[in-house]
């Protein structure tokens, strides 16, 4: 699909329109379009038939996806193409219901790509692309396990991918599975790890520029795990300066979700790592309302709804913890991720140790379906 992700490419640009402005006019999953362009995900007819219209191709798009589809694939060349297709959408599945129901599924597909490796079966000419899409799908798996709770097995499918992005020689991905143990380890309380990874990415000038961005949101979380409020802000700020530069032709494609949702949502976090719920306010009411922005996301939503009610917690704002509260009923029938329905527990549990919460709270946070 190069021919394919080349021309809609060239018609962006012969129309001034960048990615995430096509995904917005055709109300497409930004995530998913940058797969499609980046050859990471088969294109539908449906996307190539909305993409003619919006680029004026007349119809060329189109028949570049319903002539690929023409021929037939095997070997390794399919396992790649089966391995693209099927991880795309498990993640689209995952933005929807959150990664608990589809995690095993990554897993398998991980696993039958490993053991064709480990076989020795793959020719020589389809090692790398092969080690490659495998080092993706281990990734994958990780994300997909971390958000239904699943951590030792995470972390081992981000060790994983990053031994076979090294293999396969593909730096971008080794990147980053590093970025996504770093992600871990301020997750389960080892911030000298992701102090080490973001330190490594930031002692190298051939870092592209948003892998080094993502570096010092790790860092700045890390660093307020520790109780390093000066550090943190002071990295949470370098970060936020190199927000406003575009991502340049060096960084990979996987960056594209490094956005002021993303950002203000770390800065909300650390906030209530430093022991300061009233700043982590702010913070996570502005990542809310993007996230509410692309309601395809609804596993992100669910996540940040439960963090504000997590700092309306910490500040004992037992108002607004009811209006939070009071909207996760419709969310939490539908996404299923584990590593926010833990988090909504604790918080639960939280509200109930409190000496000072009301009964009326107390019964509502008790009627929550993931408590």
């Amino acid at each position: 699909m190069n021919d394919f992700a080349s021309r809609v490419r060239a018609a962006l640009a012969a129309k001034g329109m960048t990615m995430r402005a096509a995904a917005r006019e055709l109300s497409y999953d930004p995530a998913y379009l940058s797969r499609v362009l980046n050859g990471k995900q088969q294109p539908s007819e449906q996307l190539a038939a909305a993409l003619d219209d919006l680029l004026g191709t007349d119809g060329a798009l189109t028949a570049v996806v319903v002539s690929s589809r023409s021929g037939g694939v095997t070997g390794p060349e399919a396992d790649i193409e089966h391995m693209r297709a099927t991880i795309g959408c498990l993640l689209d599945h995952d933005n929807r219901y959150g990664g608990d129901a589809v995690a095993q599924a990554a897993v398998q597909i991980w696993r039958a790509g490993q053991k064709r490796l480990d076989s020795g079966s793959v020719p020589d000419n389809a090692q790398s692309e092969y080690l490659s899409t495998v080092a993706e799908v281990a990734e994958i798996s990780g994300w997909l396990l971390f958000d239904a709770g699943q951590q030792q097995e995470s972390r081992s499918a981000f060790l994983e991918s990053h031994m076979l992005a090294r293999h396969a020689g593909d730096k971008p991905m080794s990147w980053f599975a590093l970025d996504m143990l770093s992600m871990h380890g301020i997750e389960h309380q080892r911030p000298g790890e992701s102090l080490r990874i973001a330190e490594e990415f930031l002692t190298d000038s051939r870092i592209p520029p948003r892998v080094a961005l993502l570096a010092r949101i790790r860092k700045a979380r890390a660093l307020a795990d520790t109780g390093n409020r000066q550090g943190a802000l002071k990295e949470f700020a370098a970060a936020r300066s190199a927000l406003a530069d575009s991502i340049t032709t060096r960084d990979p494609s996987w960056t594209w979700w490094v956005d002021d949702r993303e950002l203000s949502g770390h800065e909300g976090e650390a906030f209530i790592a430093l022991g300061e719920p009233s700043a982590a306010v702010p913070k996570l009411q502005r990542a809310l309302e993007l996230a509410i922005e692309s309601d395809s996301n609804r596993r992100v939503i669910l996540y940040y709804s439960v963090a504000l009610l997590a700092s309306y917690v910490s500040g004992r704002s037992w108002r607004q913890c009811e209006s939070t509260l009071l909207s996760l009923p419709p969310l939490l029938e539908n996404v299923t991720s584990g590593r926010s329905r833990r988090r909504l527990r604790a918080t639960v549990r939280e509200i109930s140790r409190a000496s000072n919460s009301p009964q009326w709270l107390l019964d509502l946070a008790r009627e929550m379906p993931a408590t």
